[in-house]
């Protein structure tokens, strides 16, 4: 066993980072002149250091994203590719966990050096691995007692009544109920941070915001069209939000010496005008056929199938010696109808008003490079805003909508850092690792897609 899973460190370090992670607010959302003295505290912050936007990841998906930002890496060496992924032979559909990702996270780098952490609720945390300090898992746990390292404080985040998620399914059914479990999970999980802060030593504290994502893609919409019953709502809930930022900046930061603050989203959000049924547009034309009339799953693909997609437009071709019936050969066949597939589903249009979908799709290799670079889908569908891809297969028309009012963007997340001055305009989210690991005088593993941001002091 590693030193630092025997004893705790010590003493206390000169240098300390505290993260709040907001999943999936946008950088044009609080620069939006609409919420210009809205949100006092975060917008005085943002003043004082660097506050910009941030590229994402693809598929921009928060599972992938927070993976890249844990690692400093693609998903072709992290390996975490997608909410949904898959086994190809034979064809099982799985939802990844931290027992996928193949690369080392910023936790488990910071706790072989000595430095001890606090991480709570970041996606793709679970089953929680061991760290120097305490680590409760994301969403992806079903109970609290298998969602934290170590096992010990599960009574205390009992006694916290801390929440893991909210019922997303909730706001299918009554969006007001919806609204006042979204308002406990934060207060709840809040708390739970603030007693952590309070009482454990650490030297990198992250504390996840995962109920932003989870109020935009059921308010969005509302917001936007400024619904007088929801849209007040709405801000109302990141006003919540921009007072708890400030009460934790107040506490824990301000009144800290050497304490680094970071706030962050990993990806943006805009409305939905379209969900796009991306297997219903390959069975009708051709690329994707099933055994029976009316599947229940992708288990039931014909050995005809050229291609199928799960969520977000992630595309993968039926190559013989790797898919369960594989009919396309590897080498110049496959390249040839993955050219062509490719060059095809771009004029896939809106059928109401002839807007093109997609702005474009790429080869898994022009985006991504690693071990596990196998495991990615063939080829990787990027819409325009406002076209959210699906994976369904029960769909009689390509497009449709849902209760979901909201989706997620590439490139409007953000990125805040208190006092100091990012010299870099145009990064993503892959670039704040190293940076991390650096602010606290960490080496910097090699395998990380980049080294950190250039950071100055601001004058």
């Amino acid at each position: 066993m590693a030193a630092w899973l025997k004893k705790p460190h010590g003493g206390s370090q000169k240098k300390k980072i505290l993260v709040i992670g907001l999943d999936g607010v946008p950088y044009t959302f609080l620069t939006n002149p609409k919420n210009a003295g809205k949100f006092p505290r975060m917008q005085a912050l943002f003043q004082h250091g660097t506050f910009q936007r941030m590229r994402s990841t693809i598929p921009t998906v928060s599972s992938v994203a927070w993976s890249s930002f844990m690692t400093g890496t693609n998903p072709a060496k992290h390996n975490i590719y997608g909410f949904i992924d898959r086994k190809p032979d034979p064809f099982e559909p799985f939802i990844p966990t931290a027992i996928n990702m193949k690369a080392a996270t910023l936790w488990q780098i910071l706790s072989q050096a000595k430095k001890r952490v606090v991480v709570i609720n970041v996606p793709v945390t679970y089953p929680p691995k061991p760290v120097n300090g305490i680590l409760i898992g994301c969403f992806l746990a079903t109970k609290l007692d298998k969602a934290a390292y170590p096992a010990s404080i599960v009574s205390k985040l009992k006694e916290l009544d801390y929440r893991i998620d909210v019922d997303a399914w909730l706001a299918r059914k009554d969006k007001k109920k919806f609204l006042e479990e979204l308002h406990v999970a934060l207060d709840r999980r809040v708390a739970t941070a603030s007693y952590f802060l309070e009482r454990e030593e650490w030297d990198y504290f992250q504390l996840h915001i995962m109920e932003t994502d989870r109020i935009n893609h059921f308010f969005w919409d509302d917001w936007e069209k400024d619904n007088p019953e929801f849209a007040p709502e709405f801000i109302r809930y990141y006003q919540k939000i921009d007072s708890y930022v400030g009460e934790i900046y107040d506490r824990f930061v301000e009144k800290t010496p050497g304490v680094e603050f970071i706030l962050l989203s990993d990806h943006g959000f805009c409305s939905i005008k379209k969900e796009v049924f991306v297997n219903q547009w390959l069975q009708e034309k051709g690329w994707l056929k099933f055994s029976s009339e009316k599947p229940s799953s992708l288990k039931e693909m014909h050995p005809e199938t050229v291609a199928y997609s799960l969520i977000p437009g992630r595309i993968f071709l039926n190559v013989r010696g790797r898919e369960f019936c594989g009919r396309i050969e590897p080498g110049k066949e496959y390249e040839t109808i993955r050219r062509q597939l490719a060059e095809a589903i771009m004029e896939m249009k809106d059928p109401d008003c002839g807007e093109p979908i997609l702005s474009k799709v790429v080869a898994r290799e022009e985006i991504y490079d690693g071990p596990c670079l196998n495991q990615a889908a063939d080829l990787l569908a990027i819409p325009h805003d406002g076209y959210d891809l699906k994976g369904n297969i029960d769909q009689t028309s390509l497009t449709g909508r849902s209760e979901l009012s909201g989706m997620h963007t590439y490139d409007d997340a953000f990125f805040y850092l208190k006092g100091k001055r990012v010299k870099e305009t145009d990064f993503d989210i892959h670039a704040l690792a190293p940076t991390i690991l650096k602010l606290l005088d960490v080496a910097i593993p090699t395998g990380m897609d980049r080294g950190p941001l250039p950071v100055e002091v601001d004058e």
